[in-house]
């Protein structure tokens, strides 16, 4: 598929099944992608064990909010935008939620 023809909720879908696949499988622990087409919101949950601590925490969590990726959580050290960005979506169309209003303005993503 032509990255210039991505619906944002293609192109979130491409990306955490894209991070899910860099994890990897491991015996004690799982990553998973949510999602709720009908909602619009997108998760990257790992579940599982490590020794005998629980492991369980979201990794990343996207809405899509009035026709704009609102990234809510980025777990990432290369940043989700970036990975959305480099699919096609305008910088304007993403907005980094996780962030303070004020620090958004400062940034050359969307305020919201």
């Amino acid at each position: 598929m032509d990255t210039l023809t991505l619906t944002l909720h293609e192109a979130i879908v491409r990306v955490l099944q894209e991070f899910r696949e860099f994890l990897g499988d491991d015996p004690d622990a799982i990553a998973q992608v949510v999602i709720d087409s009908e909602s619009q919101h997108y998760l990257l949950v790992e579940t599982g064990w490590q020794r005998r601590r629980r492991i369980y925490g979201v990794l990343i969590h996207i809405d899509i909010i009035d026709g704009k990726i609102w990234i809510q959580h980025d777990g990432t050290e290369t940043g989700i935008a970036n990975e959305l960005v480099d699919l096609g979506i305008s910088k304007d169309k993403i907005v980094l939620a996780y962030k303070s209003l004020e620090r958004r303005k400062i940034t050359d993503f969307a305020v919201s």
